[in-house]
């Protein structure tokens, strides 16, 4: 039987305290061979021996009006988690970033916490509260304890965020947390905020909780019996709360469903079998769900798979979508490359602008590639591309490349491969255009990127330096075959 997995990993930490909160515009910056220009959002200021520095990893994004907040892991820890959790806010739409850390988390910054990880932005409107929900590691010198917290910003910017609230301390290993609000006038449980998570401690069972006082308490609804990783809840604008998420085992994705303001959830809808191909090089990835919703409430889901590559060979990304969070269409490739091109695509971070719909729905994939599948740690080429579409995905528009080539070794290597991150992420701000944040590793002369040593790596978070259109596209999947028949796992992958 395959092994159920973690995403979050842990390691003992020494104390370094630091609080930081300053207006951060490095400019645009043009890597090698990207497209477009990039702007630098933040860096990893902490130096902490059992970190490795400087290095940002696994962003998530979300953006209300002008306003864009992004949030990361700062200074990654071998076993699992980061020295921190980093944030990054503009207010005009991407053009420019105030960045910071969460104060009063980890024993870096002023808190308890061993460590952090897994961030997740949302936005409560109802009440005015930003929040970013993450994990932290209780000191314990005899188990790994990982309790849910929500750290707030009562303010419009987004800028300025309090200590953290306790959304989960059950004394277990609590994983894979992810936060959205429901902020539709149409719905009845408006201003209602849902947390998913899994419980490691109990074999990865979900748990979702609720608040309706901006993130201040949470209560959590009655849930199935159900194994899970990696979910991402979305609000239909009738209140509806859909949690695509993948079984632990990684071999299915499935919905969850609760129309009673987070109450209660149905048992799992089926989405589809996973069928996903082992990406070359030690890259930590895994094909978890990029999960968004349009303005009529359609939810689209994105994840890696080979299905449509004979012998699985690489990795398209595809999607599936459904109105109601029970039904789902059948999977469709997005055609980023043709198929059997050998090129690899992973990691991908869905964005759908939420004042359209239907077949007019824009669509912005911000996603991670290898020019080549067969490669190995030394040989293979990382890069970040994006693609989009202006009719809810009948078609796409050809792809940019953003960032790269990355050398592999130019990035923290934890146990389970070198890493950018679980998940990035993509936001369509006020003007309709997109921007993705993503980790970009580069190569320090003469060093490759070593635990501890603060002068050998050099991971920061970047986007777009200017947002991306949804462009009217002629590349259809029309005509793919679906050619592998055997789900599974790329790399089941046990805790610690």
């Amino acid at each position: 039987m395959m092994s159920l997995i973690s995403r979050f990993r842990w390691r003992t930490r020494v104390i370094f305290a630091l609080t930081v909160a300053t207006l951060f515009v490095l400019g645009s910056t043009s890597l090698v061979f990207a497209n477009v220009a990039l702007t630098q959002m933040s860096s990893d200021p902490y130096t902490n021996t059992t970190s490795y520095h400087a290095t940002e990893v696994e962003p998530d994004t979300f953006s209300f009006g002008s306003t864009i907040v992004s949030a990361f892991q700062v200074g990654r820890f071998t076993g699992g988690a980061a020295s921190n959790i980093g944030f990054a806010t503009s207010s005009d739409g991407g053009t420019t970033w105030t960045h910071g850390f969460l104060p009063g988390t980890t024993v870096f910054a002023g808190g308890t916490y061993l460590s952090a990880s897994d961030p997740s932005v949302a936005f409560d409107a109802k009440h005015g509260v930003w929040m970013i929900s993450w994990l932290g590691q209780e000191p314990s010198s005899s188990l790994v304890v990982v309790d849910v917290l929500v750290s707030r910003s009562t303010y419009a910017t987004g800028t300025a965020w309090s200590p953290p609230v306790v959304v989960n301390a059950s004394g277990d290993f609590n994983d894979k947390n992810w936060t959205v609000c429901d902020n539709s006038s149409s719905s009845l449980h408006q201003g209602n905020c849902y947390t998913e998570w899994d419980d490691h401690s109990q074999n990865n069972q979900l748990h979702m909780a609720t608040s309706s006082d901006g993130g201040e308490t949470w209560t959590q609804g009655t849930v199935p019996h159900a194994l899970v990783v990696g979910g991402q809840p979305v609000v239909q604008p009738n209140g509806t709360v859909v949690v695509p998420i993948d079984n632990a085992f990684e071999t299915t994705i499935e919905s969850f469903v609760s129309s009673d303001g987070g109450a209660t959830y149905s048992r799992p809808f089926f989405i589809s079998y996973l069928f996903s191909h082992a990406v070359a090089g030690n890259l930590r990835t895994s094909p978890l769900p990029s999960a968004e919703i349009d303005a009529a409430g359609k939810v689209y889901v994105v994840w890696q798979d080979c299905r449509f590559e004979r012998a699985c060979t690489a990795n398209d990304l595809v999607m599936s979508t459904s109105t109601n969070g029970t039904s789902w269409t059948a999977v469709t490739r997005v055609p980023i490359d043709a198929v059997g091109s050998g090129v690899d695509h992973f990691i991908p971070g869905l964005a759908v602008d939420k004042t359209t719909s239907g077949s007019s729905a824009h669509l912005g994939l911000t996603y991670y590639f290898y020019p080549k599948t067969s490669c190995t740690t030394s040989t293979c080429q990382l890069d970040v591309g994006f693609i989009s579409s202006a009719n809810g995905g009948s078609s796409w528009s050809a792809s940019t490349m953003l960032a790269g080539p990355m050398t592999l070794t130019s990035l923290p290597l934890t146990t389970q491969g070198y890493m950018v991150g679980d998940y990035i992420s993509t936001s369509f701000n006020s003007s309709g255009t997109a921007h993705g944040v993503f980790a970009v590793g580069f190569v320090v002369t003469g060093k490759t990127c070593t635990l501890g040593d603060v002068t050998s790596c050099n991971e920061p978070m970047f986007t777009n330096a200017s947002g991306l259109a949804a462009l009217a596209g002629r590349h259809t999947s029309s005509g793919n075959v679906v050619v592998t028949s055997s789900p599974g796992s790329s790399a089941p992958l046990t805790a610690f």
